[in-house]
């Protein structure tokens, strides 16, 4: 069966449409389950060249229709020109369209060498891609396949040992199982073949659906007969303009606005978290300001988490900043800093900038370039004496409870907030400034990550953004509260203290670093096949395909 330019370019881009869908702010997660069908399809079809531009063409897209809110942050709030800005994200989405173009180049050259394994490989290639995005060149593992799935909390419960990965396995698994039963039933249809149905792809794709969706339901079902111990905590979603964040004159109404939304969660709360950056100035370094935040944490009776700059020293003098979130007691002591360890490359460092980008200016305004923390400091604070003990240790006067903090960009790095949960936090909260996003999808797919990042710890995520989404994610998943965007919110919630860890929290991702080694194992031993194989003369493939 051979395909014609067109076709394959249609092919191509079917699935690139299609994968977009699978995300917010579309949210039709079902449509993950059949995007990549034609992509297979061509790949099933064509030679390895054609299929690495087939793939490039789709992954670029795919891309495209899922981070167009690139545009929205740099024209808007970045002040680059609208043009300059659609340009940059094009270069963006043809860089990540790469990796398409490597899945179906790569897959197509290894179904040459083992015809009979089928479309098998694609998963175990798939994920090894998106665990070098993860890493490669800072790493962007921003709509990551697995990430689709996020309300369909049976199926993404195995996560807890394979990570977002091994719903990105699961998913691909299915789709090139779906594309072999349909070249199938194009071959068959004029008479029932069952030799030449592809068992391998069908069994396992259905076994492991199976498998994962038994799983998840079961867990899911226990996971409501358990009581855990809970903490109150108090979100506040301030909702102030991306262009009046730093002004001076701003100033005043930002901390009033916090002062009254703060007052608005009443008494009674174990711990209140406001949102990245929420201080509009150097919390150390302005004792005027630092006594009106002292002063708010001690009428609402509990530690505040916020975040602020820190301001900071080489040992030559020269000032660096640092993205902190700051643990403030009641009575104004600092109990704990974090400082964010994953930088957003472009919005609050330059690469390269005393090099090859030393043109370029960052996209955050009105501070200064800042640097890396130095790794996930765990926090601690101390819950009211009222809560009701978990063990008998609970009720010693030094009882305390360790949390975990991330911000931003950083809580899309599995293994970064991982390393959290590994080192004993009861619970994460992540802060952020998606202001930055505008009104685009981008809010929605950063919070939809959050869940993956819950279910893949067990651990519950508590979340204060300043234009939203804030909410509460309990540790299996479920979204139990969540804002609107750009509004003023003051929201109290529950978060589950979760003492368990999960293999994936205890190993991390081993089973994306094991389809790593079979991928490098399949490319080693098919670049032997291939070195040892000479073309047919008919222009036919080895595998008996026509080029």
């Amino acid at each position: 069966m051979t395909i014609s330019r067109g076709r394959l370019i249609l092919l191509a881009c079917a699935s690139g449409l299609l994968y977009p869908l699978s995300f917010p702010a579309f949210d039709l997660g079902f449509v993950a389950w059949i995007a990549l069908v034609p992509l297979h399809l061509a790949v099933e079809l064509t030679e390895p060249r054609r299929a690495f531009r087939a793939g490039w063409l789709a992954g670029t897209l795919a891309f495209t229709g899922s981070m167009f809110w690139v545009i929205t942050a740099m024209n808007l709030y970045g002040k680059v020109p609208f043009p300059i800005a659609v340009l940059v994200m094009l270069l963006l989405t043809v860089y990540l369209g790469l990796y398409v173009a490597i899945y179906a180049g790569g897959l197509c050259w290894i179904r040459n060498a083992f015809p009979t394994f089928g479309l098998l490989p694609a998963p175990f290639v798939w994920v090894t891609l998106e665990l070098i995005r993860t890493y490669f060149l800072s790493g962007l593992p921003w709509s990551l396949f697995g990430y689709s799935q996020y309300q369909w909390l049976s199926i993404i419960q195995l996560a807890d040992h394979f990570g977002v990965y091994g719903v990105s396995f699961l998913l691909v698994l299915v789709n090139a199982a779906i594309a072999e039963v349909i070249l199938w039933s194009f071959k068959a249809w004029r008479g029932f073949q069952i030799r030449s149905f592809p068992w391998p792809s069908a069994v396992a794709a259905a076994a492991a659906f199976i498998v994962a969706l038994v799983y998840g339901t079961t867990l899911l079902t226990a996971s409501e007969q358990m009581s855990a111990r809970t903490i109150s905590v108090g979100l506040v979603q301030p909702n102030v303009d991306q262009a009046q964040k730093w002004d001076v004159a701003f100033r005043q109404e930002t901390l009033n606005r916090y002062s009254r939304l703060t007052a608005d969660l009443g008494d009674d709360l174990d711990l209140i978290v406001w949102p990245e950056a929420a201080t509009p100035f150097v919390f150390e370094m302005e004792p005027q300001y630092r006594v009106i935040v002292t002063d708010i944490a001690h009428r609402a009776g509990a530690p505040l988490l916020f975040g602020s700059p820190a301001l900071r020293r080489y040992p030559n003098g020269k000032p660096f900043l640092l993205n902190s979130a700051y643990l403030l007691s009641t009575d104004g002591q600092i109990l704990g800093r974090y400082d964010k360890q994953h930088l957003v490359p472009f919005g609050e460092y330059i690469p390269l900038h005393n090099s090859m980008l030393f043109f370029l200016d960052k996209l955050v305004e009105g501070i200064g370039d800042f640097e890396a923390g130095p790794g996930p400091t765990l926090l601690l604070f101390k819950p009211r004496e009222k809560m009701p003990p978990m063990a008998a240790a609970a009720t010693a006067p030094d009882f305390h409870l360790k949390f975990g903090v991330v911000i931003c960009y950083e809580v899309i790095f599995p293994n970064l907030v991982r390393q959290f949960a590994a080192n004993g936090a009861d619970f994460m909260v992540t802060v952020t400034n998606d202001a930055w996003f505008g009104p685009s999808s981008a809010p929605y797919q950063h919070f939809g990550m959050v869940v993956l990042r819950a279910v893949e710890n067990h651990v519950a995520f508590a979340r204060a953004a300043n234009t939203g989404i804030s909410g509460f994610i309990d540790p299996y998943g479920r979204i139990t509260q969540a804002t609107p965007i750009f509004t003023q919110q003051a929201l109290k919630g529950t978060v589950a203290v979760s003492p368990q860890r999960t293999f994936y929290a205890r190993y991390g991702d081993l089973f994306a670093y094991g389809c790593a080694i079979i991928t490098a194992l399949l490319c080693l031993t098919t670049s032997f096949i291939s070195q040892d194989t000479e073309p047919e003369p008919t222009g036919e493939t080895p595998a008996g395909r026509p080029a």
